[in-house]
């Protein structure tokens, strides 16, 4: 359904796509959609069991991956996220020896991983792996959000014109701003907060549970799984357009807003 309206690219989040069973077979099927429209097939994913699967992965037709590291440093990385590293760098390792296209995300937040914006980007420079630098947004547990604690998009590039060149590039639909560093390099960087682009969002999302999301900071969803259940294509079709063209503005309209009801780890990145 999806397809034949228009979505040419799926990506696989979580919560841990790799924590599914039979996520292989499932990106296989989701192939067999390319001669019908479909040109990309993705996942975001924390790496924690990238080392079993990154050749699987990689032969079966998944085009790209992202990569949850929030911080090159054993103790901050455990720290934030509650997992050892090790398991991480070697499932970066194994998807390059597989030649799996990936993406690093790296979520800064003031007083806890901000002093490595530097060594960071010189570390997936070193690597030839592309770095994203997001913007910390209250997603999860927003109460405990405060601005202070944003490390902007501008804050980034001050901190590196000291040791690169770097040369703004024309933004595209992608929510990310890219920045080519020494002729040679691409940096992205994800402003929600600072310089939020919700205007040029294209983004939808289906949960778990079968609910339709037009934002990461929606307070609620459009049921569709009812739908799938009754195979009423035409009424599936109907909700999901209405869902679409009835899209709020974003986060210029959802900072003010209630705490959501649904998570991060629901919702997908």
């Amino acid at each position: 359904m999806m397809v034949s309206l228009g979505i040419r690219h799926i990506r696989l989040t979580g919560g841990e796509p790799l924590m599914r069973q039979g996520v292989v077979n499932f990106i296989d099927t989701l192939n067999r959609l390319k001669p019908h429209g479909l040109e990309r097939i993705a996942m975001t994913s924390n790496a924690f069991y990238l080392n079993k699967y990154a050749r699987a992965l990689k032969e079966t037709g998944l085009d790209d991956l992202n990569i949850s590291l929030d911080s090159i440093h054993a103790d901050t990385f455990m720290n934030m996220t509650k997992r050892p590293i090790a398991p991480v760098l070697e499932g970066i390792a194994a998807a390059q020896q597989a030649h799996l296209p990936i993406k690093l995300n790296c979520v800064l937040v003031a007083g806890q991983n901000d002093h490595e914006v530097l060594e960071m980007t010189q570390w997936a420079y070193q690597q030839k792996i592309a770095l994203r630098f997001i913007e910390y947004m209250p997603l999860d547990q927003p109460e405990h959000w405060k601005a202070e604690k944003v490390i902007t998009e501008d804050d980034i590039i001050q901190n590196l014109k000291p040791h690169f060149q770097i040369q703004k590039q024309a933004r595209q639909h992608d929510p990310v701003t890219i920045y080519l560093l020494n002729d040679q390099y691409t940096l992205g960087i994800i402003s929600t907060i600072s310089k939020p682009f919700c205007q040029s969002c294209d983004r939808l999302r289906i949960t778990a549970t079968g609910e339709l999301f037009t934002c990461l900071f929606a307070n609620k969803g459009t049921p569709l799984r009812h739908l799938l259940q009754q195979k009423d294509p035409a009424l599936l079709q109907t909700q999901i357009l209405n869902a679409v063209w009835h899209k709020k503005a974003g986060f210029i309209e959802h900072q003010h807003a209630p705490t959501r009801q649904i998570s991060m780890h629901a919702i997908g990145g």
